[in-house]
Parts: C-alpha cells; structure tokens; sequence
C-alpha cells in the first residue's frame, strides 16, 4: 500500500511508534526513525532493514521541542530520500509526575506537560507544514486520545491508584482540534493533516482496572498497538485522498 513512500515516525521507538514503523516497512514505505531513545531506536533500524532490506529505515535522534532539531530531521530525511510524504507524530513526552491524581498536580506540572505534548506536536506540525508547502504535497497524521474525545470514565480506576491525568485531556483535546485548524489553515497546499484517536493500550496494567474498562467497551477492552495499524495506513495511502482534517477513534466503542 505504500510502496516507495518515505514517512517520518516521530516517537517511533515507543510501544504505538515501533509498531507504526514495522507495518509502514511491510507496506513497502522506506521509514526514518526519529526517537530521543538512541538504543531502541537503532536496534529498531537494525531490525526493519534486516527483515525488510537494507537502507529501508534509518534512525535520526529527535527532540520534539526543538524547531532547529526538527529541521535538521527533516533536512536529513529530504537527503536521504529526496523527499518526505509523511509525518506521523506518535510521540509522547511526559514529566515524571504526570500521572498525579487532580489534586496532587501543580501549576509547573500541568504547564511542563503541555508544553511538551502540545508544544511539540504544534512545533512538528508547523515545521513540516512549511517543508510540505515547498515539496507541494504531504500528509501530517497526529495521535490523540480517547480522553481528547470524551471526559474519562472514571469508574474504570476504581479500586485501582490509576487515573487519568487532567493535562492529558487538555492536551489531547487540543491535538484533535489544532489538526483541525492546520487543516483548514493549509486550503490549497495539498496537505492533508488528520488524527488518531485510541483507546487505552495494554501495557501491564493491574487486572482490575483491564476488568473495569472491558466493561466499558464493546468487546475487547483496551487494545493492543498493533489493532491501529489499520486505521494509520488508510491515512497514509491513497485511499485517503479526500481524508483531510478528521479524528479517527479506533476504541472498541469506549466513546459510545
């Protein structure tokens, strides 16, 4: 499905980026993998190119609140390839007590956090919007949240310490809305931008609350990185052409 497509995957050694870059080498996309991580993300290149081929992935250190690092990536990538047709921004930055109860969060909290989600996902849009606009065409897609969709169920943490962080709503309401915007603000440019929405994804969480949210779906509960790979290669095929300024919420029916 996308055959000599070059797509920039920032985030793309975290659990949702490194199953993002695998099934975008499958469909026959050359990747780069723009990670802070510089340990996974090289095994990560190591392991696409020897399944996929060599010089299909590459990796670039990325840092989401720095324009001259962003240009730098695109830069790099623009060399490599000579040209860029994605973006996808999986990443997700967060201070060490992010996930404090509302009462429990203070003022430099909140801020810090949305500085770095927010901030970054609008200094990564802004700076391959304007790379875009140069090429002639490209293809932002943002990941949001579930939680920037609905107010969160709080009932699912109940009898758990989990909860949902308040910045974490603020902020992925904000992405779902700023693609939005960047969408209507690029008429013209042949540049699509569009968003994913998922629900919550398993990564060890206690068996009580798995219970509590399955409760709350339509079938399988919280999901597994891999069940948004559907929803991410029909916005970056072209399948999607006319698919622009849009939300997709992939969530087992946790919204309804």
């Amino acid at each position: 499905m996308l055959k000599n497509k070059v797509i920039v995957i920032a985030g793309a050694a975290g659990a949702i980026g490194a199953e993002f870059v695998k099934v975008v080498a499958k469909n026959g996309a050359n990747v780069i993998i723009a990670d802070i991580n510089e340990e996974n993300g090289l095994k990560l290149k190591d392991e696409i190119n020897a399944k996929f081929g060599q010089d299909r992935a590459d990796f670039f250190k990325f840092d989401l609140t720095s324009k001259e690092n962003i240009c730098e990536c695109i830069e790099f990538a623009d060399l490599k390839f000579g040209k860029i047709d994605a973006v996808v921004n999986a990443a997700y930055p967060r201070t060490k007590t992010f996930g404090n109860h509302f009462f429990d969060v203070s003022y430099e909290d909140f801020c810090a956090n949305t500085n770095l989600q927010l901030g970054g996902a609008f200094l990564i849009t802004q700076q391959f919007a304007s790379y875009f606009k140069t090429q002639g065409y490209g293809n932002i897609i943002n990941l949001s949240s579930i939680q920037g969709v609905v107010a969160p169920k709080f009932q699912t943490y109940k009898g758990t310490n989990m909860s949902s962080p308040v910045a974490y709503s603020a902020i992925k309401a904000g992405v779902i809305h700023m693609t939005k915007y960047v969408a209507k603000y690029l008429k013209g440019t042949n540049i699509k931008v569009n968003c994913i929405s998922p629900g919550g994804i398993l990564a060890g969480q206690n068996a009580k609350f798995l219970e509590q949210y399955r409760e709350v779906c339509l079938n399988k509960g919280m999901l597994d990185a891999s069940d948004l790979n559907g929803a991410l290669l029909f916005l970056l095929s072209d399948g999607s052409e006319f698919v622009n300024g849009q939300n997709i919420v992939v969530d087992d029916g946790f919204c309804l």
